[in-house]
């Protein structure tokens, strides 16, 4: 059964979260942490960010797969 999660650019996804209230907070790495205050996301800047990965993102910001692929 394919998985819901779509595979997305790292971009994108900050995009949407950045839509949600979520602000750069640091970088080391590849890796940039995003918070809104009170929730901290880590995002991979990699090629692209893999379903569970973007699972597991959502998980982090309280936010469902429907409300975050609505937002545009």
């Amino acid at each position: 059964m394919p998985s819901k999660y779509p595979v997305l650019k790292p971009n994108e996804v900050i995009k949407r979260l950045e839509s949600f209230g979520f602000f750069k907070v640091s970088q080391k790495g590849s890796h940039l942490k995003l918070s809104n205050g009170t929730r901290v996301c880590i995002i991979p800047m990699h090629d692209e960010i893999a379903r569970g990965t973007l699972k597991s993102i959502l998980e982090q910001a309280n936010i469902s797969l429907e409300k975050f692929l609505n937002e545009e």
